[in-house]
């Protein structure tokens, strides 16, 4: 048991490096944003929009990286799409420290170089999108029921770790610098340096196999056994699982593929919980953290510090999560979360009407991190591994990253626009997200702790049979003449 303990901590913590680079590529941008307004926005006299647009940029590449994980994942596989994600990262990391690259000069912006390092963005963002759904999906489809969400939160904690080793990387690289070396070289070194962790997440995959349940629904039964019996650490476990995902696989052959085989409400849940982690207002802090401490007086060092704290409180409370998920559940978790959020979000803006955005709003924007990342940070993905049935899994896992990733451009495109119409009424926005938020896991969330995937699968296809049932009832009912 102590072998098999091991190993799938070994699976899931190289499956988890593509979480550190999705949080590392996301969170680059904070430390370089207000270098890129100087050398592109300003020097090309572009809106605020447009700098809105270049912050987001990589957003555009989630989407789609979101989109097409379903479709690359069932076709080459969990492993080799992830793959295919570290190669992308590469490529961003380079061409997006040194956009000129081929085609224009060096300190010279123009539009087309503008678009192009945008382009670079998008490559990378395409990478985080596949990793961002792939990587629970490996993770949920290997691990064992009991520790399944402990391990899925890891991945959270590694998107932290990467938003926090950045955040360190950037704060070294302007550290003593000019403003004008850093908004000329330095913007460059905090991309560049991202291809290191690619290159080691590349290397790392080749020694991990596929995920089980894959195996099986590609027929290669004796390679699926082999790997369930060194993660659950026996013969009969290992049989026992192997056979619910058999049955499983064989009923997804034998009915319709319809995302919606096992209802609406599952797909809605998935979706609507993908939106609600980004309209609470996250990467508004995540993005623009060192502009926000810069208007409160910070000096560029001193907001690069400030903006690791929030990683530091990031990593802690997901941290903090991953020893509860499984005793506390995921359900209670979100909802503790989404009271902690609009406390913080509420505090923010109610400073911002009073006009004192000091050390209130710096401990007010701890406080919205803190319960995020207690609560719809990481168990925004657990749930999103958990809830989808094995036939649909990788469909709606697909589009359930597609959503999250169009929302969270939505939200940071909007960001400098909204801010310009009131700090305290942008803020104000956010906390509201929040208490809804809270509305919707009160009503719809089911809890899936400790359940195995095909438990959560027969779930909702009792729920679906139930409505079935209820329908053929009313139009029975309606259909019968009542004579008076």
């Amino acid at each position: 048991m102590k072998r098999s303990r091991t190993y799938i901590i070994f699976l899931s913590v190289i499956a988890a490096l593509g979480g550190l680079l999705f949080g590392y590529d996301t969170a680059v941008i904070s430390g370089a944003e207000q270098s890129l307004e100087v050398y592109f926005i300003d020097s090309l006299g572009l809106s605020k929009l447009f700098q809105g647009l270049t912050v987001s940029s990589a957003l555009i590449g989630c989407i789609a990286g979101g989109l097409i994980s379903g479709m690359l994942s069932d076709r080459i596989g969990r492993r080799n799409s992830l793959i295919v994600a570290a190669v992308l990262f590469f490529i961003s990391a380079l061409l997006s420290s040194s956009p000129e690259f081929l085609f224009f000069t060096k300190g010279e912006p123009t539009m087309g170089l503008f678009i192009m390092f945008n382009i670079y963005r998008i490559i990378g963002g395409i990478g985080v999108g596949l990793a961002s759904g792939l990587g629970p999906l490996y993770i949920s489809e290997t691990a064992p029921a009991k520790i399944r969400g402990k391990l899925v939160t890891l991945y959270n904690l590694a998107i932290i770790f990467g938003m926090l080793v950045v955040y360190i990387i950037n704060w070294r690289i302007v550290s003593g610098q000019s403003m004008s070396w850093i908004n000329d070289i330095g913007w460059r070194y905090m991309f560049a340096s991202e291809a290191i962790p690619a290159l080691l997440f590349f290397g790392l995959l080749f020694l991990v196999p596929e995920t089980p349940r894959y195996l099986v629904m590609k027929n290669k039964d004796k390679k699926a056994m082999n790997i369930l019996e060194k993660v659950n650490g026996s013969e009969k476990a290992a049989k026992d699982i192997y056979k619910n995902i058999r049955q499983a696989v064989d009923k997804m052959d034998k009915t319709k593929t319809s995302i919606f085989s096992y209802g609406k409400m599952v797909v809605s849940i998935g979706l609507l919980l993908a939106i609600a982690q980004q309209f609470v207002g996250i990467n508004v802090i995540q993005y623009y953290a060192p502009r926000i401490f810069s208007n409160m007086g910070a000096s560029t060092d001193s907001s690069m510090l400030q903006t690791i704290l929030i990683g530091v409180v990031n990593f802690i409370f997901v941290l903090i999560a991953l020893l509860f998920v499984e005793k506390v559940g995921r359900k209670r978790l979100l909802l503790i979360g989404s009271v902690g959020m609009a406390v913080g979000m509420f505090g923010i803006a109610a400073l911002a009407f009073a006009g004192s955005m000091g050390v209130g709003a710096l401990i007010s924007i701890l406080v919205f991190v803190a319960f995020y990342n207690l609560s719809f940070g990481p168990l925004t993905w657990v749930l999103a591994s958990e809830l989808f049935p094995n036939k649909i899994r990788g469909q709606v896992m697909a589009l359930t990253v597609a959503v999250n990733w169009g929302s969270n451009l939505l939200v940071s495109t909007t960001f400098p626009t909204l801010l310009e119409m009131g700090a305290g009424f942008t803020y104000g926005l956010y906390g509201l997200m929040c208490v809804l938020s809270f509305a919707f896991v009160w009503k719809l969330v089911p809890e899936t702790k400790g359940k195995t995937l095909e438990e959560i699968e027969q779930y909702w296809l009792s729920k679906q049979k139930k409505k079935q049932t209820r329908e053929i009832g009313v139009k029975k009912l309606s259909g019968k003449k009542v004579s008076w």
